[in-house]
């Protein structure tokens, strides 16, 4: 018996809930993934259901967000259903950002929480193995943080989170990532105190103060003053997904 039809936005036309390529996963009991919601996913939702009991394998549908499905949007997508037997995976974009998290305490914790939750590709970097997540599909996790081979291996333009539990490993590892040259984004965890100090070490290794712009420090929203571990993860994942879809020329 099959198992599940995932669904798929194969084409997707004027204003609509989600782009081409997201994606959702139907069962009898549960549903993973979205396509957007509304009565555009509560149509796919029956569908894929109907496709389960009626035993077919594959299917095709349009469906135009206007009066027949009481939406307002004005586009128009085509999903695609398929059966399957596989476990549910939302599958990354091509484009997907990269991120390196070092230090997995409290509020890289709650930060993974968050972005663990969206299309992007993360490495998790921490010495103490009881503060480490389980892995995910999207999710790679290691048991060390050396901050030479650390930052060495990490992907050309990712977005770098410096959350580590000491002040001088934090310090080498922006030390090492302002030295590549190449990160999209470098926020250190502290205050604007931590900042001065770590601007003066910076600066007696040898960096000019123009490159000391490039690491954010503090990081986050200056509008969200709260120090609650999950406050801090919202507040910098806010600052993250603010960034330009393109990295600066």
């Amino acid at each position: 018996m099959t198992r599940a039809i995932r669904v798929s936005i194969v084409r997707a036309e004027g204003s609509t809930p989600r782009a081409a390529g997201a994606v959702m996963q139907v069962t009898r009991a549960r549903i993973e993934g979205t396509i957007g919601g509304g009565q555009l996913e509560w149509q796919a939702v029956k569908a894929a259901r109907d496709m389960l009991d009626e035993g077919i394998a594959s299917a095709e549908q349009e469906f135009s967000l206007g009066p027949s499905l009481r939406q307002c949007c004005g586009g128009r997508v085509l999903l695609r259903f398929e059966a399957t037997e596989e476990p549910f995976v939302d599958p990354l974009p091509a484009d997907a950002r990269q991120l390196v998290l070092l230090g997995a305490g409290h509020v890289g914790q709650a930060l993974l929480r968050i972005l663990t939750s969206l299309p992007w590709q993360i490495t998790v970097f921490d010495p103490r193995p009881d503060w480490l997540p389980a892995p995910g599909p999207h999710l790679v996790v290691r048991n060390d943080l050396e901050p030479g081979p650390t930052v060495a291996a990490a992907p050309p333009g990712a977005c770098y989170v410096v959350t580590t539990h000491s002040h001088d490993l934090d310090l080498d590892v922006v030390d090492l990532v302002l030295r590549r040259g190449d990160a999209r984004w470098l926020g250190l965890i502290g205050s604007a105190t931590k900042r001065r100090t770590f601007e003066r070490r910076l600066i007696a290794r040898g960096h000019p103060s123009s490159a000391l712009d490039r690491l954010i420090c503090p990081m986050g929203l200056p509008t969200i003053r709260d120090k609650h571990p999950a406050a801090i993860a919202i507040s910098v994942a806010a600052e993250l997904l603010s960034l330009p879809e393109e990295p600066p020329a």
